[in-house]
């Protein structure tokens, strides 16, 4: 069994991985300011919650975009299962074929979610990760990446909508009775989900156009739950996506 922990802007996902199965996939806030300590606790208490024994963990891998936290977490996690962890970034083999100006500027989620795509979906495939932001990450028929697009992610809009105006409430992101919205919180749900999803959907057809190939789509993220409904296209859901690829690139190093 190992431990796999995803650290992105908003969330930190968890999970332990036996034989290829997902154990459980749970999420913690990220706290730039939590000590190592506390975050060991965290760590510790998520495993207890899901009866993982931290004595059959015999490794770990974390992926980051969160630098300031990522030696934090490192520490945190290697007190908790006693073992070193590896962490996804230059010299850790991924396996893919990355065709960007620079692949050195490839994201570890973004190579971690790829490898995991690929892998699991094969090629030619759409990636997309929502969380603080929205990334789409492309592979094309012959599995190399050749680059994708960023956006804001919902919560960064949705929250930059409310601060910047002073009559526009906090919101929840259920669907709204109607797409067209006859009350303010409606007209906001319904623009907030169906304006990202109609997004997304025609981002889908410009990577289309421009590949000549029909890809199949996986979406991931924690915003996902609540906007690929909304979408016409076909997309499929994994909620696991990362923790699959950690598991990927771990057994690869």
């Amino acid at each position: 069994m190992i431990l796999a922990i995803d650290i992105g802007n908003t969330n930190i996902v968890i999970g332990c991985i036996e034989d290829d199965q997902i154990l459980f996939v749970e999420r913690l806030y990220t706290d730039v300011k939590k000590s190592e300590l506390e975050y060991a606790i965290s760590i510790k208490n998520v495993l207890e919650i899901y009866g993982a024994d931290r004595k059959q963990i015999k490794g770990g891998i974390i992926s980051s975009v969160v630098p300031p936290v990522t030696n934090t977490i490192r520490n945190a996690a290697a007190k908790v299962i006693e073992k070193d962890m590896l962490v996804v970034g230059p010299g850790v083999k991924t396996g893919l074929d990355i065709r960007i100006d620079n692949p050195a500027q490839l994201g570890p989620d973004l190579a971690v979610g790829a490898a995991a795509g690929i892998e699991e979906y094969g090629s030619p495939l759409i990636i997309i990760d929502m969380g603080t932001a929205t990334t789409f990450t492309v592979v094309n028929e012959k599995r190399q990446v050749i680059g994708g697009m960023i956006l804001p992610g919902v919560g960064v809009a949705l929250d930059s909508l409310i601060s910047r105006t002073s009559q526009l409430p906090k919101i929840s992101l259920e669907p709204p009775k109607k797409f067209i919205g006859s009350n303010t919180v409606d007209c906001m749900k319904s623009g907030v989900l169906y304006g990202n999803a109609s997004c997304i959907d025609g981002m889908i057809g410009r990577i289309r156009e421009e590949l000549g190939v029909s890809p199949k789509v996986v979406a991931t993220g924690g915003m996902a739950k609540h906007i690929i409904p909304c979408c016409r296209e076909e997309i499929q859901m994994d909620d696991a996506l990362l923790l699959k690829g950690l598991n990927l690139i771990y057994k690869k190093n």
